[in-house]
């Protein structure tokens, strides 16, 4: 089969995913794919799809939170159009674990006419940490990812439309599971779902937390206030340039220390092919 497009379509908020799904991508644009981009992480992009045809493949990525597709893109998703495109699903974790969202990420473009033929779950740095999975994507994940790649192209090169009968990929995960709750270490629920970030007085009052926010949330006119939801995405508190973003709700910061103490093993990259 010949490829039309390479398509990358990605949420990212702390750019972590961008750099996986770009790795991909660029391997497969080396072989004289035209390469065609699609980020939604920012509310304007979620307002229209792009045109997907049959004969483009599409590299799909978002990151995992609480084990599955971020539950607030889910509508978004919905509007989803793949009209026959091959794809291969990403997500992105925090070295914790993707849980069920890779295998709901497959079953959501399945199910919006996209044919899945490969797939990935790559370590990423914490959206609530700075040391947790730090520094990942590194080298060795954007040279895995260059030659998960490779093997897409060898597979798709090898496709005979006139014979193909497509199946989904296999991926690891439970399309019925519900989503990671944290808890105390005896066992009590967390719930941080309400939890919003507060502004220091180093704030110098550049915006950058307002327009980097995936929820549109932070206001304006007063950057301190958040009149939206707030994913825990880590954009605002990340890319602020003096730090001025932070948490301090108990529950949130016992269940970040309780991360980073417990999962400081390295994760494992997983493709499936």
């Amino acid at each position: 089969m010949k490829i039309n497009n390479v398509w990358k379509i990605y949420f990212s908020a702390t750019g972590t995913t961008a750099k996986v799904a770009d790795a991909i991508t660029s391997q497969l644009t080396a072989h004289s794919i035209r390469e065609k981009t699609h980020d939604f992480t920012l509310p304007q992009a979620r307002t229209s799809f792009p045109e997907i045809s049959n004969g483009d493949l599409v590299v799909f990525g978002v990151p995992t939170y609480a084990g599955r597709v971020p539950n607030l893109l889910l509508k978004y998703l919905g509007t989803i159009q793949g009209n026959g495109a091959l794809a291969v699903p990403v997500v992105t974790f925090g070295n914790r674990a993707f849980d069920n969202s890779l295998i709901e990420l497959r079953d959501i473009l399945e199910s919006h006419g996209f044919k899945t033929i490969a797939a990935g779950a790559f370590v990423c740095e914490h959206s609530f940490s700075h040391t947790l999975a730090a520094g990942h994507p590194d080298e060795n994940d954007i040279a895995l990812a260059k030659d998960f790649a490779e093997t897409i192209y060898n597979k798709v090169s090898k496709i005979d439309l006139n014979l193909y009968r497509h199946e989904p990929i296999f991926v690891d995960g439970d399309e019925d599971a519900g989503y990671y709750q944290p808890k105390t270490d005896d066992g009590t629920p967390i719930d941080i779902r309400k939890v919003k970030p507060k502004t220091d007085a180093s704030c110098t009052k550049c915006g950058t937390c307002a327009k980097v926010c995936p929820m549109g949330s932070i206001s304006f006119e007063d950057f301190s206030t958040i009149n939206g939801i707030c994913i825990k995405c880590g954009a605002c508190i990340k890319k602020c340039p003096v730090k001025a973003k932070y948490f301090d709700d108990p529950g949130y910061l016992y269940h970040k220390v309780q991360v980073e103490r417990n999962f400081a093993r390295p994760a494992e990259n997983k493709i499936f092919i």
